[in-house]
């Protein structure tokens, strides 16, 4: 059931009257209020639970939100001041607006996005005052991809276009670009159809030295290959795929980019992440093998152990391009079993580096009779085990832990009791009845294996036919 929801105004409003008719302090005061509604059941992810500004002996006109004066600001100032003269008002909204949805939302409220959309049109030329106004249309945008319009997309393809010499203005504008497509199908296809892609693939190629520029630009193009609008039953985002690769030579970019980049694991670890979104088909895996993308992973994986985040986009990358055969194969002649467990064991508390491990470890094992004798060689089903004693309450390392072990013994029966000694069993039973996603799974690892497992019937067909 939704939760109500209350204005801006009206909390506030129950926040002077604590302060005013009971005499509370403003931390009591703000406290008390939000107790109060959240007892009611009101959602309060959209107000900004700050006192606003203001002496007590202001009035309530006079009392608002620092994010509010700042827009008011602007606002004053949109037609008769240069952005210089308002430089600091700018950057305060940027602030503000960094600080939380809720301050975003106020400001959109309040008319905010057509004000600083005419500030960045109107102060484009301005070399050192571009970037902040960007900044603040990406900082108000964040969450809300709802407020760009026809008019702001046109403008975002024109800075690309114009601008793509200014590394400061182009990250900037990207990062507007990857704000208002996030969850919103329609900007993603109005601006491919644009043209943004070649825009963002052709910044990566002209700036391949910057690491933010780089690292934002592959943000946008993953970002671009979502499907995470649920306003849209089919979106497009394999099409996407599809055209960076065969259109826009994204992995040769991104692979090259990467190689650029050997020291700085966050941007390692954006471009990776990019990689694994545009393995949509059998010949994109191979290509990435091709360009050198493997050998590159698999470097990667060697010498960037200590880095938890980089070794889970890693090895997410390998489980994404190992879904083609011949890549399978690949991963395992290079040695890439031996660095997948090593990472393993090296971050057994990580559940995210565990899961995407076994998830990997899963994807070399599939259909592949001599990739799990290698597998199970370099003490992968250990590993595995290990994992899921470590995070019993995790539903996806236990899932992926269950499937790795399925495939395991799906053609090599002969490791069933060697997994089994290691206490499989009990705990693959007791992920089928924690999680409701290893319930199929599960059982299936628990009947491969040979263990007794009862299979519940969805449907036998008596008691009436489909059509009833």
């Amino acid at each position: 059931m939704s939760k109500r929801r209350i204005t801006q105004e009206t909390f506030d409003a129950v926040v002077r009257e604590n302060m005013e008719e009971f005499e509370m302090d403003p931390d009591e005061a703000l406290r008390e209020a939000v107790e109060q509604f959240e007892s009611q059941g009101v959602d309060l992810s959209c107000i900004v639970q700050v006192v606003p500004m203001g002496s007590s002996d202001d009035s309530q006109e006079e009392q608002t939100h620092e994010v509010l004066q700042a827009l008011e600001s602007l606002r004053v100032g949109k037609d008769t001041a240069a952005l210089p003269d308002v430089t600091a008002d700018i950057k305060c909204f940027t602030e503000q607006c960094s600080l939380g949805f809720a301050r975003r939302y106020l400001a959109a409220q309040k008319g905010a996005y057509p004000i600083i959309l005419s500030y960045c049109k109107k102060n484009m030329e301005e070399q050192d005052s571009a970037p902040a106004a960007l900044s603040a249309l990406a900082a108000l945008t964040d969450g809300q991809p709802d407020l760009l319009d026809e008019e702001g997309r046109q403008f975002l393809l024109d800075v690309l276009q114009k601008y793509q010499v200014d590394s400061l203005v182009t990250c900037a504008a990207i990062c507007v670009v990857r704000h208002c497509c996030i969850k919103h199908e329609q900007n993603r296809q109005d601006l491919v159809k644009g043209g943004v892609l070649p825009l963002l693939t052709g910044a990566i190629t002209r700036h391949s030295g910057s690491a933010e520029l780089v690292k934002e630009a592959s943000s946008a193009l993953r970002v671009m290959t979502f499907d995470d609008d649920v306003r849209v039953t089919f979106g497009h985002a394999h099409e996407h795929a599809k055209s960076i690769v065969l259109e826009h030579s994204g992995l040769k970019i991104l692979i090259e980019a990467a190689k650029a980049h050997l020291s700085n694991t966050s941007v390692l670890s954006e471009l990776c992440a990019t990689l694994s979104r545009l393995a949509v088909r059998n010949e994109f895996c191979q290509d990435i093998c091709d360009l050198g993308g493997l050998k590159f992973m698999m470097t990667l994986l060697a010498d960037s152990y200590e880095s938890p985040e980089l070794v889970r986009q890693v090895l997410s990358a390998i489980r994404a391009i190992a879904g083609n055969d011949d890549v399978k194969d690949a991963v395992v002649n290079a040695g890439g079993v031996d660095l997948i467990v090593i990472a393993m064991n090296r971050h057994t508390s990580n559940p995210a580096v565990c899961e995407q491990g076994c998830a990997c470890l899963s994807v070399l094992a599939l259909r592949k009779p001599n990739n799990c004798k290698v597998i199970m060689e370099n003490g992968a089903a250990i590993a595995a085990v290990q994992a899921m004693k470590t995070h019993p309450d995790a539903a996806n390392v236990q899932k992926q832990a269950c499937m790795l072990i399925r495939n395991l013994v799906a053609r090599m029966p002969n490791y069933s009791l060697q997994i089994l000694e290691l206490g499989a069993e009990g705990l693959i039973a007791r992920a089928v009845q924690t999680h409701e996603d290893c319930g199929d799974v599960g059982k299936a690892a628990l009947r491969d294996l040979g263990c007794k497992v009862e299979l519940r019937e969805l449907w036998t067909g008596k008691h009436g036919s489909i059509a009833n």
